[in-house]
């Protein structure tokens, strides 16, 4: 196997083992007639050809769903792909930056040389929302607590009464990212939106307004992982997997250890040590923003502000087109798509970053890409560092 090595700092090293080489979404938005095999079968399609490979190069398939049983069959019989190894990995949001994660180490270990990663959800149009079904979700629903919203508003409120945060604060995060989905033309939602008019949304669960909550729409998306080897024939630089770390910490909100803490405390930490890169070093960050709040205790999880720091860190538009800090550049879940899951689109993004595909939004000199994803009600993160040469 070639080994390629990345030199981080304080002389920590990362093989290169395996890189991301082709990246697509579907069509996105609202697509009647569609369903979930056709759209990964287009994202697959347009993934493979960015990457210069057909599908006969596929030995290891990773999905999940939020729909039906056995996706992973489906999809294989579907896409006409008998691979040698299968993923399923199904955390929620976070799932796809686990399948990434999964695949490398699938690759270091000798088991395939080329995975395919996909999803693919109609939300918009046939309404098919991830189930709220379990045992433990008896002791929440029958009392009022609308799911998912409700459990990220208790954590809203929460950091509130712990830091002095404001609704203020959150909405900056919800105008900023609308900015960045203004100069993406596959963006669901690219009007302007001010903090006024964030805050003026109908309230849909205390204190979180329609506009600090995310799309729902239909959509999918897909990833080509592939081996040293195999990524040398790519018709694209690849897009090296530098570092990740995954973790879970609750399934119900109401046994979440902490509010204002998510899993990405652990799973950030884990992954900048893996790849040997500091806070200082990373370019460009895609974070899951189900909600603006997610966004909020996803940054000071991660550690680039200090616990009740993150109303400041976001205001003044740091993390708009232009601020100092770019965060979501195609528009995030709140304002570019959300089929259901997000995480893959956050790959997406970031891969297009580091390739410099990404006319007027991009980021300059993008090297480095943190990408972090988070599942179920804040139960679970993935965290995965992305280089480029």
């Amino acid at each position: 196997m070639i080994k390629y090595v990345w030199k981080g700092v304080k002389g920590m090293k990362s093989e290169r083992i395996a890189a991301i080489v082709g990246a697509a979404e579907s069509e996105l938005g609202h697509l009647p007639g569609r369903n979930v095999l056709q759209l990964q079968a287009q994202a697959a399609k347009r993934a493979l050809d960015d990457a210069g490979f057909t599908k006969d190069d596929v030995d290891a398939l990773f999905t999940t769903a939020s729909w039906g049983h056995f996706p992973q069959l489906m999809l294989g019989e579907y896409l006409g792909i008998t691979p040698k190894y299968t993923g399923g990995t199904n955390i929620g949001g976070s799932s796809f930056e686990s399948h990434v994660a999964h695949a490398l180490v699938g690759i270091q270990a000798g088991l395939f040389d080329v995975a395919l990663i996909t999803y693919g959800s109609t939300n918009r149009t046939s309404g098919n929302r991830p189930s709220a079904a379990g045992l433990t979700l008896s002791y929440e629903e029958p009392f009022g607590i609308p799911s998912p919203v409700g459990h990220y508003a208790m954590a809203a409120q929460r950091h509130m009464y712990e830091y002095g945060t404001t609704s203020e604060q959150l909405a900056e995060i919800a105008v900023a990212t609308r900015k960045w989905a203004a100069l993406n033309e596959k963006a669901f939602k690219r009007e302007p939106v001010t903090i006024e008019d964030v805050l003026n949304s109908p309230m849909i669960a205390e204190p979180l307004h329609l506009l600090d909550c995310c799309l729902i729409t239909d959509g999918g998306g897909a990833l080509v992982v592939a081996s040293a080897e195999a990524a040398a024939r790519a018709k694209k630089r690849p897009v090296w997997i530098l570092g990740h770390a995954e973790t879970q910490t609750h399934n119900t909100v109401t046994h979440m250890p902490d509010l204002t803490v998510t899993g990405a405390k652990d799973t950030g930490r884990r992954a900048m040590e893996m790849a040997g890169i500091t806070h200082d070093e990373i370019d460009v960050v895609q974070v899951y923003d189900s909600f603006t709040i997610t966004v909020l205790l996803t940054l000071e999880s991660l550690g680039f502000c200090k616990p009740g720091e993150g109303g400041d860190f976001v205001s003044g538009q740091r993390t708009a087109p232009g601020g100092e800090f770019p965060l979501n550049t195609s528009g995030g879940g709140l304002s570019y798509c959300h089929p259901g899951m997000f995480g893959i689109f956050l790959l997406i993004e970031a891969v297009r970053q580091l390739r410099g595909e990404c006319g007027e939004r991009q980021v300059k000199d993008a090297k480095i890409s943190l990408v972090n994803g988070t599942g179920g009600t804040l139960s679970s993160t993935s965290t995965v560092i992305l280089g480029r040469d």
